[in-house]
């Protein structure tokens, strides 16, 4: 027997129609709704993202743009940038050696001006291990800008004596006249000859040194520089008539010339701050060291440090500065984040401090005894000295080789 089918009624069909169009309205009202805050915090979401991006992209270029102010890409072209804008000497920290000195064994060069010679310490004996035949007058051993030659400067000779310091031995002279100190440009394009007596700054090819320009000056005695933090120029003192210059880098040639607020001054090692906003020079004849402004090159103020301040050397911690006083046997030490004189070393028995360096480690200054035909190594944590080695007579700008850095602006080690 078949079941009947069960009849609903007509309008209870339209009825659950209703409902179910009601149902089926409302269920799409919602997933639109849905829809469209999803959309609209996607919306929100990619907004956010994209602000943080332009924010985060603005403060990059600002910090890119204020370090390329310092690292040269705005300044100095070629000159390669600084490991940090507020250091100009971060790259020298203990032992960080360079590949390309890495291997080079520990020494001290010792030019003596008037033995014609240069005595060679090795610093873990304080011995003298060889004395090199050199031209007339040496008065500074050289680190080479990319620091594979170390050149010593016979003044009166005329000649640079090139000393490779992998194996210590001697090159073939190069003929340069009147080179009493040698710079290079921080991009390495040029050497600088301080040409003292000839009354020029010469620039040279820094490895033929082939004369490329001359710049003469009005100034007499040139013989220390430090180039500005972003290498587009360089504050150089002139020791006889007691003035200082401003050089432009790129340029070649003098911007700025000031005669010293002190009546017989005698300017000679020149040294930038680690934040780079200062230049320290010393002065002999005025018992300390001028203070200026490289930028705004206005008048200096005089810091006195003690008879005879002569040579600056920054430590490798590049928070204090020994400052050697070759009238009274002593070394004053700066700190620069107090900005004033903290110590005063004194040697034993006297001497005569002049000019050096500061070992690999950052423990041991090393400085020549000028009058006194001797070079001392002086503990820089406690000012004590750990040895006086008798040298050939007149020893001046000693190179303490190798040293941290990336390259060389010269003197007797002014490393970045």
């Amino acid at each position: 027997m078949t079941t009947p089918p069960i009849l609903i009624p007509r309008a209870a069909r339209q009825r659950d129609l209703v409902q179910r169009t009601l149902l089926a309205v409302a269920v799409l009202a919602a997933v639109a709704a849905c829809g469209a805050e999803t959309k609209e915090q996607a919306e929100r979401a990619r907004a956010s993202q994209a602000a943080a991006e332009a924010a985060e992209t603005a403060e990059r270029k600002k910090k890119q743009r204020a370090a390329q102010a310092v690292q040269g890409v705005q300044g100095l072209h070629g000159m390669p940038p600084v490991l940090d804008p507020k250091d100009v000497y971060a790259a020298d920290r203990p032992n960080r050696l360079s590949p390309v000195v890495k291997d080079f064994p520990p020494r001290v060069y010792v030019p003596n001006s008037e033995s014609d010679t240069v005595s060679v310490i090795d610093p873990k004996t304080y011995e003298i291990i060889e004395t090199i035949p050199v031209g007339r007058q040496p008065q500074h051993v050289v680190p080479s800008w990319d620091m594979k030659t170390l050149w010593v400067n016979n003044n009166r000779g005329h000649t640079l004596t090139p000393i490779d310091p992998s194996t210590g031995k001697a090159g073939k002279p190069v003929d340069v006249h009147d080179p009493y100190n040698l710079y290079f440009t921080p991009n390495g394009k040029y050497a600088v000859v301080m040409a003292s007596l000839d009354r020029e700054l010469v620039f040279r090819d820094p490895h033929t040194m082939k004369r490329v320009k001359t710049e003469p000056v009005t100034c007499y005695g040139v013989n220390h520089a430090d180039f500005s933090a972003d290498g587009t120029y360089f504050i150089v003192s002139c020791e006889f008539s007691g003035e200082l210059l401003k050089v432009d880098t790129a340029k070649m040639k003098v911007i700025g010339q000031q005669k010293l607020p002190f009546d017989g001054a005698m300017p000679q090692d020149v040294k930038i701050s680690p934040d780079g906003k200062r230049f320290y020079i010393a002065d002999m004849m005025a018992d300390g060291m001028w203070v200026l402004d490289g930028d705004k090159f206005d008048e200096p103020e005089l810091l006195p440090t003690g008879k005879g301040t002569h040579g600056l050397y920054v430590g490798r911690d590049s928070r204090e500065m020994y400052v050697s006083n070759r009238g009274e046997g002593t070394v004053s030490v700066f700190d620069f984040t107090k900005n004033k004189l903290t110590k005063k070393w004194h040697l034993p028995d006297g001497g005569s401090p002049d000019m050096g360096g500061v070992s690999a480690d950052g423990k041991v200054l090393w400085l020549s005894g000028r009058y006194d035909s001797e070079v001392y190594a002086i503990d820089t944590r406690t000012g004590k000295q750990r040895a006086r080695i008798p040298v050939g007579s007149g020893p001046h700008g000693l190179a303490v080789y190798p040293q941290p850095g990336r390259y060389s602006l010269g003197h007797t080690g002014i490393f970045r």
